[in-house]
């Protein structure tokens, strides 16, 4: 039985609002995808200033996270109908939709007075109303219960996805964090592997609103101008993050607003182009180091596949060709999903082993003590979907 699923995704770039509908046979290792449309829906520039500030500790308050919580919900909602809209189907054709919120603050690690957590905003009951769908989201969370630290949750799409008999693969998402999945030839899911590299596009774009009053660098054209100085790479690279073990994660809390400000005060006689060439020559270089420490040591690997955000910046997938001389470096879509949808692909996809109860976090990527469900389910309005997955439930069971 095939259903038509719509994935939601907002990640932390905050460039704005990817949505993929698709099509999904099965679930769990059959699971076969057909992708049907994906779209992204740009945030406004006020909208996109809301975020940060509510990512911001200095800025943000209980007032301004409650009231974008749902202001957001009905741009998700938005971007489900436009999909639907431009795919030429109709939206109470569609059987269920993944979504997984905006992350507003991540906290990995436990520290004497905060606890391990995350936050992702966008209610799901404004998404099930507006669309009249069931939705499921807030994944994280079970796997932060499980012990973990809720993130990455991609790596299970990716083995679903990307496995191959023959040869190793390296999935590195470069999204506003870096975070790579790492697949041996012929793998299980049980032998899969990842944890984030260090900062994707985030100090990138900071820098390019700060500096050059442009949202990201289209192309990487802006780096392609500038001279890398890698010695304040060396300097930069001296941050705790790098030489932790994996699994691990990080965010805006540590590459975010006040890493950028850092850099503007520290390099201010250096020319513009110059920090987002360096920033950019970042990226790459933690990308290839944390191979180099964590995984080439002890899997074989041949290609390595870009996306996110990144995928679209030939300068950056440049230099890592350039820093990995012996890997095939190319991106998602000459597998056939773009470098912008494959998370949105991914949540839909998420969304489904949900509902069949299929546990899919990957302990040796989050830290978890045990494979569980994830998501939460919120059904639509008028109970029109009820007896659907009733009816999933008992199959499964």
């Amino acid at each position: 039985m095939s259903r038509l699923v719509a994935g939601l995704m907002s990640g932390t770039s905050l460039d704005g609002l990817d949505a993929s509908l698709v099509k999904i046979n099965g679930f769990g290792a059959d699971t076969k995808v057909d992708r049907i449309k994906s779209i992204s829906l740009p945030y406004t520039d006020a909208l996109k200033q809301e975020l940060l500030d509510v990512m911001n500790v200095e800025k943000s308050n209980v007032e301004k996270i409650c009231s974008l919580n749902v202001a957001l919900s009905y741009q998700f909602a938005k971007a489900v109908k436009k999909v639907c809209a431009e795919a030429d189907i109709d939206l109470e054709d569609l059987d269920l939709i993944g979504s997984h919120g905006q992350t507003v603050y991540h906290i990995p690690k436990e520290t004497d007075s905060l606890v391990r957590s995350t936050l992702q905003i966008g209610d799901p009951s404004i998404i099930a109303y507006e669309t009249n769908t069931m939705v499921v989201s807030n994944f994280r969370m079970m796997d932060i219960a499980a012990g973990g630290e809720g993130a990455p949750l991609i790596p299970y799409i990716d083995w679903l996805l990307y496995r191959n008999q023959y040869k190793g693969r390296i999935l590195q998402n470069i999204g506003g964090i870096g975070n790579c999945t790492v697949i041996e030839k012929n793998a299980s899911l049980e032998t899969i592997y990842a944890f984030d590299t260090g900062p994707g596009n985030m100090i990138i774009d900071a820098l390019c609103r700060r500096l050059f009053n442009v949202p990201y660098d289209e192309r990487g054209r802006i780096a392609g101008r500038g001279v890398v100085h890698k010695e304040i790479v060396e300097s930069w690279m001296t941050y705790d993050f790098f030489s932790k073990q994996p699994p691990k994660s990080t965010g805006r809390e540590t590459f975010g607003e006040a890493f950028t400000s850092q850099i503007i005060k520290d390099y201010k006689d250096l020319p513009y182009e110059d920090l987002v060439a360096t920033a950019t020559y970042f990226t790459a270089y933690s990308i290839a180091d944390a191979y180099e420490k964590f995984v080439f040591p002890k899997t074989e690997i041949a290609d390595v596949i870009i996306s996110g955000g990144g995928g679209n910046n030939p300068t950056l997938i440049t230099m890592i060709q350039n820093l990995l001389p012996s890997k095939n470096v190319y991106t998602s879509e000459q597998l056939g999903i773009t470098a912008d949808e494959k998370e949105a692909v991914g949540f839909a996809v998420l969304a489904n082993e949900t509902i069949h109860q299929q546990k899919a976090n990957v302990p040796n990527a989050t830290g978890a003590k045990e494979p569980v469900i994830l998501g939460q389910i919120t059904l639509p309005p008028y109970g029109d979907n009820t007896y659907y997955l009733l009816e999933e439930v008992q199959k499964v069971q």
